[in-house]
């Protein structure tokens, strides 16, 4: 650019009235009067430059013959720009990247103060924590993938049986014995064991009224003899069925690495220790405290309600729920016992002198944690008006943190189901008359997209770890 051609930008292009603008291939015509509008930034820049050279850094390239300015930038993020120097005011859209759009802007010369209102809360808390959109995406490619890896997994086992003595038999057991729905003979299955851990449950619960136990002579109570035969029916059946999954089992060595037959395992093994305990007091009195033990083992019948979890898809997804919500259920008890502990010590120092109850620090833990909770059991309660006003604050506290995580558990417990309904109905679609015919009907290209996004997503984490990994990475590339 030499003689006439030397002139300011600006002058030019307010004879012109507009420059053209090339982002990435999105070209676009620009008044000078709308760029002057905000001097500061790389474009209102480009109107005071005097040489070729000082265009040239504020521009990737520029060709002075069209006048036509060119940035090696995304062209999708543009519009944006072009709407804060028509309007004064920048927007973000939910689905974009706040770290992408954050740099976009910075190179663009325009502050973050120009988001508009209807943005900003968005954007800063999106910018300034992110890990809870990572926490939840976390979670549905865990769980997407748990998905995809439970149908395979299925499909591997089924195909275990075809290289075993009578396969295609142990196959139609097995399916019929851990997928209720699977065929009538696996709903009729389900069904009686569903009627006798109800029945056992009921027993438990019925023996325990006064009008149903027995004293004997020497004053000690007896279980009725009827409810003893539902007891003995029960893990009976539970036994039976414990040994005929394992039996049918495609692999034996992994049978007890699954929740639920370690569910059914824990069910029958209270009866036994206590039978072997009852036995070892009978032959060796010296050992009679070794009854108590007894007697505690008795009460773990009541897990016998887990069995439930293998016939019910809301229990299943309820623990997939609480293995994947394990932060939020954190943070839960990290509130929870934050505001216990300082609405204990203030009730303490407002109530130790006048208040039995709450003249000690344990005890208000015990009061803070009932209020905190909104049980309110009233045993304890502050007598002074400062008391009362500690007490509100606490079970107004206690609301505010106990609310905050539900909807997230709520929303995963939501996609967990889903997930688990979907699996399920893969698993009832197959079909294993003759031996595996077909492959499982999964996406596979989701599967792989899944497992790369997981990869790049650690790559990423661990080139972010450190400075020195950065700089690591800055002189490999």
């Amino acid at each position: 650019m030499t003689g006439q051609s030397l002139r300011t930008l600006s002058e030019a292009n307010f004879e012109d009235n507009e420059i053209s603008i090339n982002v990435g291939g999105f070209k676009k015509k620009m008044r000078s009067n709308t760029l002057l509008r905000f001097p500061e930034t790389r474009l209102g820049k480009l109107l005071s430059c005097h040489s070729k050279e000082s265009i040239l850094e504020l521009c990737d390239d520029y060709d002075d013959t069209k006048n036509e300015f060119y940035f090696d930038r995304n062209p999708e993020l543009f519009p944006y720009v072009l709407h804060f120097y028509n309007t004064g005011k920048l927007h973000v859209m939910g689905e974009l990247c706040v770290f992408s759009f954050s740099q976009e802007i910075e190179y663009w010369g325009i502050n973050e103060f120009f988001i508009d209102s209807c943005c900003s809360y968005s954007y800063h808390g999106r910018k300034m924590e992110p890990d809870q959109e990572k926490w939840e995406e976390q979670s549905d490619q865990e769980s997407t993938t748990s998905s995809f890896d439970e149908i395979l997994a299925f499909y591997n086992d089924a195909s275990k049986f075809d290289k075993q003595p009578f396969g295609n038999i142990r196959r139609q057991l097995w399916l019929a014995l851990d997928n209720p729905g699977y065929s009538v003979l696996s709903r009729i299955f389900s069904v009686l064991s569903i009627v006798v851990v109800l029945g056992s449950i009921v027993t438990m619960c019925l023996n325990s009224l006064p009008d149903f136990q027995i004293i004997d002579s020497n004053g000690n109570t007896e279980e009725d003899p009827r409810f003893e035969i539902v007891e003995h029916f029960g893990i009976a059946w539970f036994t039976f069925e414990l040994v005929a999954r394992f039996a049918v089992a495609p692999d034996f060595l992994k049978f007890f690495k699954h929740a639920l037959n370690l569910i059914d395992l824990m069910s029958i093994l209270p009866f036994y220790i206590t039978l072997i305990v009852n036995l070892v007091v009978e032959s060796t009195p010296t050992l009679a405290n070794l009854g108590r033990v007894a007697q505690v083992l008795r009460l773990m019948r009541i897990f016998r309600i887990l069995k439930l979890a293998r016939h019910s898809t809301g229990l299943r997804s309820l623990g997939a729920t609480l293995k994947y919500s394990y932060r939020e259920v954190g943070l839960l008890l990290l509130y929870l016992s934050v505001g216990i502990s300082i609405f204990s010590v203030v009730a303490y120092t407002i109530e130790k002198e006048d208040n039995e109850g709450l003249a000690t620090i344990p005890a208000c833990w015990w009061w803070a944690t009932v209020s905190m909770t909104t049980v309110g059991y009233g045993d304890v309660v502050p007598g002074s008006t400062a008391g009362k006003l500690t007490a509100s604050a606490c079970i107004l506290a206690g609301i505010l943190v106990v609310v905050l995580p539900i909807t997230l558990i709520f929303n995963k417990f939501s996609h967990f189901y889903r997930r688990q309904k979907q699996l399920e109905s893969a698993m009832r679609s197959c079909d294993f008359g003759d031996g595996m015919k077909e492959v499982p009907s999964v996406n596979l290209r989701d599967y792989y997209a899944y497992k790369v996004k997981s990869l790049m997503a650690s790559l990423t984490n661990m080139s972010r770890s450190t400075p020195s990994e950065l700089s690591l990475n800055d002189s490999l590339h």
